[in-house]
């Protein structure tokens, strides 16, 4: 059964997340409280990790099967764990979707502060994409 995917990293470019998904989806800005997001060390991408009080502003993507699910785990691989989270649609509407949080295991590589999108897209993007876009298990 289709659900929906939280994003707040690499995949909220929805060319990114085409490609890692397998297929176009449709999309809205999204915002996940009780989490904070953090770079992780040495990567262009970020994680988020539970935090009482923050929030973190991301892209939901609806209608994602579980073909694209399964392309998305691949992807994420051992560093995060897909749970199910509510989200808040601009419109005030919170909905269920599934994200991929960091394993507590994992937390020592969060670099302290926020991730930063604006950074991402200017400096990061294009050299995440050569990196990672080509990843075999896709």
């Amino acid at each position: 059964m289709p659900a929906s995917c939280f994003t707040y990293g690499s995949l909220m470019c929805e060319d990114i997340m085409t490609h890692v998904a397998g297929v176009a989806l449709d999309s809205s800005q999204a915002t996940l409280a009780g989490h904070a997001r953090h770079p992780v060390r040495g990567e262009h991408y970020p994680a988020i990790v539970p935090r009482a009080g923050a929030r973190v502003e991301g892209r939901l993507y609806f209608a994602v099967d579980a073909a694209a699910f399964a392309r998305l785990d691949a992807f994420e691989g051992d560093l995060y764990l897909r749970s199910t989270v509510d989200v808040c649609l601009p419109d005030g509407r919170v909905v269920a979707a599934q994200a991929y949080l960091l394993r507590p295991a994992h937390t020592g590589l969060l670099e302290p502060g926020e991730w930063d999108f604006a950074a991402f897209l200017a400096d990061g993007k294009t050299r995440f994409q050569k990196r990672y876009l080509g990843f075999s298990r896709l």
